[in-house]
C-alpha cells in the first residue's frame, strides 16, 4: 500500500498529513490559511492522491512558516510513500489553461531535487494570502520530496488564476509520475537501478 503519515514538530508548526497515492482525490485539508487550504485541496484532487493536512503554526505572525512547513512535509510524506519508487513512471507533465492563465509543470522523481521557477504574479497578495510564498511552498516540496521540479507560466493576467493553474499542473504531473507502469511493474525506472 503506497501510504504515508508524517507529523512534523517545531517551535513554530505542528503539521499531521496522510497521504494514499492510489487514492481518488479525496481531501480533507486545514492549515487556517484559507487561500492555501482551497490550493491544497485543487493538489489533492487533480493528483488523485487522497490527502489529509492538518497544521497549527504561528499565523498571528504570518502564513511563512505554516506554508513552507507543509511543503516540507508533504515532500516527506511523498518520499515515504513511494519507498524505493519500484514500479512508477516517475516523470510527468502538464499544460495547464485557466482561464486567461496557461502554466506548464514537468517533474522528475529522481531524488535530485531541484526547482526551476519562471513565475511572475501581478499582484504581491491574493486576499490576505502572500503571493511570494506560492514559490516556497514548492521549494518545500522539491528539496523534501527529492523532486526535479520546473515550473512555468506561459501567459496570464490574474494572480489567483495563475497561482491555482500552477497547483493545478503540478497536481496533473504528479499523478502521472506516481502512476504504475504497467509495462515496467516490477522495475526501478532508472539506469542506475536506484532512485
Amino acid at each position: 500500500m503506497r501510504k504515508a503519515e508524517i507529523h512534523r514538530k517545531t517551535a513554530e508548526t505542528e503539521i499531521r498529513i496522510s497521504i494514499d497515492l492510489d487514492g481518488s482525490g479525496h481531501y480533507a485539508n486545514s492549515t487556517g490559511v484559507g487561500f492555501f487550504d482551497h490550493m491544497l485541496d485543487q493538489l489533492a484532487r487533480h493528483s488523485l492522491i487522497d490527502m489529509e493536512i492538518t497544521a497549527k503554526g504561528d499565523l498571528h505572525i504570518d502564513d511563512h512558516h505554516t506554508v513552507e512547513d507543509t511543503g516540507i512535509a508533504l515532500g516527506q510524506a511523498l518520499v515515504k510513500a513511494l519507498g524505493d519508487k519500484r514500479g512508477i513512471r516517475r516523470y510527468g507533465a502538464c499544460l495547464l489553461p485557466m482561464d486567461d492563465a496557461l502554466v506548464r509543470a514537468a517533474l522528475d522523481l529522481s531524488a535530485r531535487p531541484y526547482l526551476v521557477w519562471n513565475m511572475e504574479l501581478p499582484s504581491a497578495k491574493i486576499g490576505t494570502f502572500d503571493t511570494e510564498l506560492v514559490r516556497e511552498f514548492f521549494q518545500a516540496l522539491s528539496s523534501h520530496g527529492g523532486i526535479t521540479l520546473h515550473v512555468d507560466t506561459l501567459h496570464g493576467l490574474n494572480s489567483h488564476h495563475i497561482v491555482e493553474a500552477a497547483f493545478k499542473a503540478v497536481a496533473r504531473a504528479l499523478r502521472e509520475a506516481v502512476e504504475p507502469d504497467p509495462r515496467k511493474a516490477d522495475d526501478i525506472p532508472s539506469t542506475k537501478g536506484a532512485l
